[in-house]
């Protein structure tokens, strides 16, 4: 008899760039907060960018979100009113695939804390 895997559960990967001096703040902010189970800071990355008709070029710190699907939209919500730039980048990726145990505990460890 064959068994069928259960579906991982819908966690997601959220991007967001920021500069370095407010990475720290806002990955304790999410983490803290219980929207996020995990943030990576990616320190020292350059962005070159078009900003306003400009060609920009900025030093930034790359956070790496690791929440729950359903989370994204507090996430986003709370990103946006912490993040000192006018238009932040807040992308996300589904995450369809991966270590099972990981992903079960990345999805119960983004929920949100009672108050």
């Amino acid at each position: 008899m064959n068994t069928v895997p259960a579906p991982p559960p819908a966690t997601a990967l959220a991007l967001v760039s920021c500069p370095a001096d407010h990475a720290e703040t806002l990955a304790t902010h999410l983490v803290s907060a219980g929207h996020a189970a995990c943030v990576n800071i990616v320190p020292q990355m350059r962005s070159i960018y078009r900003w306003q008709g400009q060609i920009c070029r900025d030093e930034e710190s790359l956070l790496l979100i690791k929440h729950a699907r359903d989370q994204f939209a507090t996430l986003r919500d709370l990103v946006l009113a912490l993040h000192p730039y006018e238009l932040p980048e807040i992308v996300a990726i589904d995450l369809d695939r991966g270590h099972a145990p990981y992903l079960a505990w990345l999805a119960a460890a983004s929920s949100p804390l009672p108050p």
